[in-house]
């Protein structure tokens, strides 16, 4: 895997490709799950909240796998909301980078559902390329801390993504923090409340890695 410099706001973000969004609470593990997801540290972590400033790209090719051989996709991290070292003048800067982002690029459509994908070796980049080809609808990953399923920033989050048109895909988060028991019941409580399929996952121990790539490929290849 190769990385290379982050784009910078919402100006700098390619649009010659499939991308995924990334949206979830300061500190719900964002950039640990795109590490583990690429098997790279491609992506700073801090256990500091508040961290992502700006709209980080990551380029993302898969080689190999079942399916149409080589393909790739943008992942953008999003800033984390809920929290911004600065105060209330700093939250209103992180939501505003976010909003720029879909606002951008207008509704996304992203199929819900799984395929039958599944990653071989990839490759991965940081990227601040302008692009003047056609733009591409987007999808997104709503990141939620499986310890805490019952936020009310996070259900903000989610009726934020549906007010502007984006089909999201619910991702529990560091699943590996909870009991057996408490992952069962934490899970329904999830699923109840966003009315979809969750897909628990963890950086640390990469339960659920490959399902959630499976998701990303869907997405990626039904634009």
């Amino acid at each position: 895997m190769t990385s290379a410099a982050a784009g910078r706001g919402t100006d700098d973000i390619p649009r010659d490709g499939p991308q995924i969004a990334l949206a979830g609470r300061s500190n719900v593990g964002k950039s640990s799950l795109i590490n583990a997801l690429c098997r790279r540290t491609i992506a700073r972590t801090s256990a500091a909240p508040g961290k992502t400033r700006l709209a980080n790209v990551y380029r993302v090719t898969v080689e190999g796998g079942s399916g149409p051989g080589r393909w790739g996709v943008y992942l953008i991290d999003l800033p984390g909301y809920g929290y911004a070292r600065g105060g209330a003048e700093s939250a209103a800067e992180l939501k505003a980078v976010a909003d720029a982002y879909f606002a951008d690029r207008g509704s996304g459509l992203g199929a819900r559902g799984s395929g039958r994908e599944r990653s071989g070796r990839r490759t991965s980049e940081r990227s601040s390329v302008n692009s003047t080809r056609p733009e591409r609808r987007h999808a997104a990953l709503l990141l939620i801390d499986a310890r805490h399923p019952d936020l009310d920033a996070d259900a903000a989050a989610a009726n934020w993504l549906t007010s502007l048109g984006v089909e999201y895909h619910v991702v529990a988060t560091k699943i590996d923090k909870l009991s057996r028991r408490e992952r069962t019941g934490n899970l329904k409580r999830l699923e109840e409340t966003y009315g979809t399929a969750v897909l628990p996952v963890s950086a640390a121990s990469g339960e659920g890695l490959d399902h959630l790539w499976t998701t990303i490929a869907t997405l990626a290849r039904n634009p």
